[in-house]
């Protein structure tokens, strides 16, 4: 008896566990696919089926299955929203997804649970849940003021900028890198103009460093990571924002 009870037992959980496992992997007949790309430190997504949008924010239809497909761009993070339950690592040049479908509306949190850097802490995004008719009118909002990533502060705030920069125009307090309100005087002290000065700065940040940054905190794959349309977009809303 006590080896076949505990012995059934054992058998009946794992036969519960891999029902529910299946259960939760399976993303049914419709699903939506949500890309998730995390970076130090921030969260971006694109939605292949709404033309390839992006957005900064992450914001789901209630009642409908969602597949994320995920990549990190350096090192190892966590995707985690506490009230969904499930978690999944990003792990440098491995793709991993995870399905989850939201049952109700309201504002969340994600965050990364894998301590990725000096801006950990920071690594978060607003999760918003609608109803199918408000995500809709989201995503034909989306799709007609530039959605795509090609307006500066969408840039600014999808590529989690304002997780390390305080910048006045985005009131963004991040204390991890430079001040971002005065570049036209650090772009003078480096002796070149403040569009070239910034641009340089986010392609290649360890080239000229600000008193008191080290290297390597800055991500320096911006320049891959952005298209150039982006990048223009960034530079001039960095650089004409005031």
């Amino acid at each position: 008896m006590w080896t076949v009870v505990p012995a059934i037992l054992v058998i009946a959980i794992g036969v519960i566990s891999a029902v529910v496992l299946s259960q939760n992997g399976n993303a049914g007949t419709n699903p939506m696919t949500v890309n998730v790309f995390a970076q130090q430190f921030a969260w971006r997504f694109e939605y292949p089926d709404s033309d390839g949008i992006k957005s900064g924010e992450l914001v789901l239809p209630v009642d409908r299955n969602i597949t994320f497909e995920m990549e990190s761009a350096d090192v190892i993070h966590s995707f985690w929203i506490p009230e969904m339950g499930q978690k999944q690592d990003l792990v440098p040049g491995i793709d991993t997804s995870i399905v989850i479908t939201p049952t109700r509306t309201g504002t969340f949190a994600l965050v990364c649970t894998e301590l990725c850097g000096l801006g950990h802490s920071t690594m978060r995004a607003v999760v918003r849940v609608l109803s199918q008719p408000d995500f809709d009118a989201w995503v034909k909002e989306q799709q007609a003021g530039g959605g795509k990533g090609d307006s500066g502060a969408a840039v600014f705030s999808s590529a989690g900028c304002g997780g390390c920069h305080a910048f006045a125009p985005a009131g963004t307090n991040g204390a991890i890198g430079p001040n971002l309100d005065n570049l036209a005087a650090a772009a003078e002290k480096a002796g070149v103009e403040p569009a070239v000065y910034v641009r340089e700065s986010i392609v290649e940040p360890n080239k000229v460093l600000a008193s008191g940054y080290a290297t390597g905190v800055m991500p320096a794959n911006y320049g891959e990571t952005l298209s150039a349309e982006e990048i223009d977009a960034l530079v001039t809303y960095l650089t004409g924002a005031k």
